[in-house]
């Protein structure tokens, strides 16, 4: 069981699911306030299942959630909407109501009887507005504007009923790059300055992976996995997650890759350090051309994505002049290969021998330079 003494909220093997029937079981979590914690996996894996059930949309079918020391469950209505604040996925169906009225209705769990706002709450209207880049939507109605900027105004509704736990189900995926980001930033000061405790879901792993304190993540009928996004973004775990057969998850980059090129034996050579291989291995990627990428240590950022896309990869120690057996596979590259790109990257006293390299290439009238 959970210790709800430590915890400031707990999974305490919790099972959800629908019409009785548990989809995912013995779910045992707990998270610490002021945490932003993440929920990733596949379509219909059962994310939104989880906070549905943790918000009370949802019958549980077994076990409990602790809110501190209380059973959510079995607290008001009134107090839950005190404490906890919810974006979910639905589209809030608002007949005649403003933009300012959606917002404004995070203040009625502390309005007397009459709904009536105080300048207090006013004013806490018009700041999660501001928060959210929304003010100009205060006077238009709310089904008459983007998808976007209502998933701006829900949040700004969430932000104005001044929670300790917010809880979202997707809440990036109407925004363009700007918002998203944005509004992740909106979050992490939540989190991190107010102490509020953030449980979401986001398809952009690599944005769970930046902002989260820790991932769940769900696949089959149980948590696949929980803990920091160190420990759960490696690309073999990331793959089996996914069930990933065309393409790579980088989790030093936090990128998603497509497939390598296929083909031929390569014959091209890339040349490259520092990070100027990487939009020519790009660009071969497109093409569907296979390359051999060289020479690199293993700690070169250009390494990073090679390791990926190259067909071959020519490495030295880090940190020591290129090796004997590295400049002898890629002398013998250049023979192979009809191409040799040079991306231009600086030469000194440890790769001084590239510089052979890019000479023979040059004689042979093999090299091409970016």
């Amino acid at each position: 069981m959970s210790n709800k003494r430590d915890a400031y909220i707990s999974m305490d093997k919790l099972a959800v699911g629908y019409n009785g029937k548990a989809i995912i079981k013995d779910i045992c979590i707990d998270i610490g306030k002021g945490e932003i914690v993440t929920l990733i996996g596949p379509n219909g894996a059962g994310k939104s299942t989880i906070l549905k059930s943790i918000t009370r949309q949802l019958a549980l079918i077994g076990g409990k959630v602790w809110y501190g020391d209380k059973n959510l469950h079995k607290m008001t209505a009134k107090e839950v909407s005190t404490k906890m604040a919810v974006v979910l996925t639905e589209r809030l169906k608002a007949e005649l109501m403003t933009c300012y009225d959606i917002v404004a209705s995070g203040r009625y769990p502390y309005t007397g009887k009459l709904g009536l706002l105080t300048e207090e709450d006013e004013r806490m209207v018009d700041e999660a507005m501001a928060a959210v880049n929304a003010t100009e939507f205060g006077p238009k109605d709310f089904n008459a504007i983007s998808d976007g900027q209502k998933q701006r105004v829900l949040l700004a509704r969430a932000i104005c009923q001044d929670p300790e736990i917010i809880i979202l189900d997707e809440p990036t995926s109407f925004l363009d790059v700007r918002y998203k980001l944005e509004l992740l930033s909106i979050l992490r000061n939540m989190a991190k300055k107010k102490g509020i405790t953030v449980i979401m879901s986001l398809h952009e792993i690599d944005l769970a992976e930046k902002i989260s304190d820790k991932i769940i993540c769900v696949k089959g009928d149980h948590i696949y996995r929980y803990g920091t996004p160190e420990e759960v973004f490696e690309e073999e775990m990331i793959r089996d997650l996914y069930s990933i057969d065309n393409g790579f998850f980088d989790p030093l980059m936090g990128s998603i890759e497509l497939p390598a090129p296929t083909g031929d034996e390569p014959k091209v050579l890339v040349l490259s350090s520092g990070g100027s291989g990487i939009p020519v291995y790009r660009r071969l990627q497109k093409q569907n051309i296979p390359f051999i990428a060289g020479i690199l240590s293993e700690n070169d950022i250009d390494y990073q994505l090679a390791r990926l896309l190259a067909a071959e990869v020519i490495t030295t120690p880090a940190f020591e002049p290129v090796s004997e057996e590295a400049f002898a596979k890629a002398m013998d590259a250049v023979a192979r290969c009809d191409r040799v790109i040079d991306t231009d990257f600086p030469i000194g006293s440890a790769n001084r021998r590239i510089e052979f390299l890019l000479q023979a290439a040059d004689d042979a009238g093999k090299l091409e330079r970016v």
